[in-house]
This record gives structure tokens, C-alpha cells and sequence, in this order.
């Protein structure tokens, strides 16, 4: 996950966007830092469906084989 500063700057950015508008500079520190966020927040999510198991009400592990091959790629 990112720092608390630089979510903290995100979302300072995020508001003078909507108040008064952002210079070309801190226009490209945003994108940079929403680019930044996005690359941790994905892989953050690809990690947690990588390690989740779906089993329908009878019991049966229903997990796509997509994941189960993900799954046994990143323990080996």
C-alpha cells in the first residue's frame, strides 16, 4: 500500500483540482501518483483473488481453474 503521505497527497492534489486547478507540474505529480496507486492497489487485489477459494453451497470447491494455476504458479 502507498504511504500515508502520499495518499495524503493524492488527495490534496484531488481537491485543488476541483477548488482552483493544478499547474502542469502538479497535474503530472497526480497522474504519476494515481498511476502509482493504481499498479499497488491491483496488485493488492490480484494477490487476494489469488488466495481465495470459492465453494458452492454443496461443498464443492468451485474455484476457476485460472486462479488454481495462478495460485500453484506463485507457491512454487
Amino acid at each position: 500500500m502507498l504511504s500515508k503521505e502520499k495518499m495524503a497527497r493524492i488527495n490534496e492534489l484531488a481537491k485543488k483540482a476541483k477548488t482552483s486547478g493544478l499547474s502542469e507540474s502538479e497535474a503530472k505529480e497526480q497522474s504519476k501518483l494515481r498511476s502509482e496507486y493504481l499498479t499497488t492497489f491491483r496488485s493488492a487485489m490480484l494477490d487476494t483473488l489469488t488466495h481465495t477459494k470459492i465453494i458452492d453451497p454443496e461443498g464443492n470447491d468451485v474455484t476457476p481453474e485460472k486462479i488454481k494455476a495462478r495460485k500453484k504458479n506463485t507457491l512454487h
